[in-house]
């Protein structure tokens, strides 16, 4: 946990180097123009000196001397030289007139970073590697990001045009939020895909969701990509020829609501090698065909691994080949969904 915090204050600390320096950048005109006339002035000052009644030792000690007079806190009396008194008036015009301006503006942005969010969020979004990437802050997006979080993972959101709410509830996670257009290469190097181990395209616009994937694929060939899409046919072809885990909503969805109508509980798929495979809980029903076969027949014959018998109030997980299903008996099975269908259908 301590390591956890220290990585964070780490990278909070880097955020605010980043982001000083974006403010240095932003400032630089008037910052150079206030070292111009500092230089100027106490290169002047220091040779105008040299013949009066009141000169300077050295270069260091003129420009020293220039400063604090912009501030109006002189180092020596008043001179009577009418062009040594030149400088007495106009440099704090010259401090009012560019440090008031720029440096003022300045450090009231530097102590209130939340006023310039998306600078911020971008110095943040800098300092994370190996995280995730991810586009469309829906609400699916929202609960990917609710999850990545609760599972301690770095995650950089991009949305062009967020929900206020969503906006909120993002940034009080201090989960970054770049509110660009995806499809443009400078959102996706804001986020840091080019460092990312996974980008998740979670937007409900299919052509959007594949040009972004193959554009963060181009920025990062060993990204791993993660992409929803409405499409199952669609999905399968692109983890055949691009290798992404592209997942269908409605067809991630579709086997859930027919298991539940059949009264079986079945769990969202997973992909193993390409392939989804779901877990589903079923009563052996009466007149089954299940009842009264091993568990290695049921295995074999349905190609689907028995992993929990619960009987009795007992529960036996990875229950031996010789082990009989009886009536009444709830199992928990895994396999492909379409041999977990099979399975459901055996047991009517």
């Amino acid at each position: 946990m301590k390591d956890k915090r220290a990585g964070k204050w780490i990278r909070k600390a880097r955020a605010v180097w980043r982001d000083t320096l974006i403010l240095l950048a932003e400032f630089k005109l008037p910052l150079l123009l206030y070292l111009l006339s500092i230089s100027g002035a106490g290169l002047a000052y220091d040779a105008l000196s040299s013949g009066t009644d009141y000169p300077i030792h050295n270069l260091a000690e003129a420009l020293y001397f220039i400063v604090t007079l912009t501030f109006l806190q002189p180092l020596y009396p008043f001179p009577f030289v009418w062009y040594l008194q030149l400088f007495y008036f106009v440099m704090p015009l010259v401090g009012l007139v560019i440090v008031a301006l720029g440096l003022a503006e300045f450090s009231t942005l530097f102590f209130n970073r939340r006023t310039r969010s998306k600078e911020w969020q971008m110095a943040v979004a800098s300092t994370l590697s190996n995280h995730v990437v991810l586009v469309g802050l829906g609400h699916l997006g929202y609960r990917v990001v609710i999850h990545l979080v609760e599972m301690d993972t770095d995650v950089v959101v991009i949305e062009v045009n967020p929900r206020s709410d969503l906006r909120d509830a993002i940034l009080r996670l201090d989960v970054p939020l770049i509110e660009n257009d995806a499809t443009r290469e400078m959102a996706l190097e804001a986020a840091g895909v080019r460092r990312a181990r996974t980008i998740i395209l979670c937007t409900q616009n299919d052509s959007l969701n594949l040009e972004v994937a193959l554009k963060a694929r181009s920025l990062n060939p060993a990204i791993d990509v993660v992409v929803r899409i409405f499409d199952g046919g669609f999905a399968e072809l692109l983890q055949k020829q691009f290798g992404f885990r592209a997942l269908s909503a409605t067809g991630m969805a579709a086997p859930i609501f027919a298991a539940s109508a059949a009264s079986v509980d079945i769990t969202p798929p997973v992909t193993i090698e390409g392939r989804p495979h779901v877990l589903a809980r079923l009563i052996v029903a009466p007149n089954s065909a299940l009842s009264g076969q091993t568990v290695n027949h049921v295995e074999e014959s349905f190609n689907i691994s028995l992993v929990l018998i619960a009987r009795d109030g007992t529960q036996i997980f990875h229950p031996p080949g010789s082990q009989t299903i009886q009536q009444g008996d709830s199992l928990a099975c895994f396999g492909v969904p379409e041999n977990i269908r099979t399975l459901i259908h055996a047991n009517r």
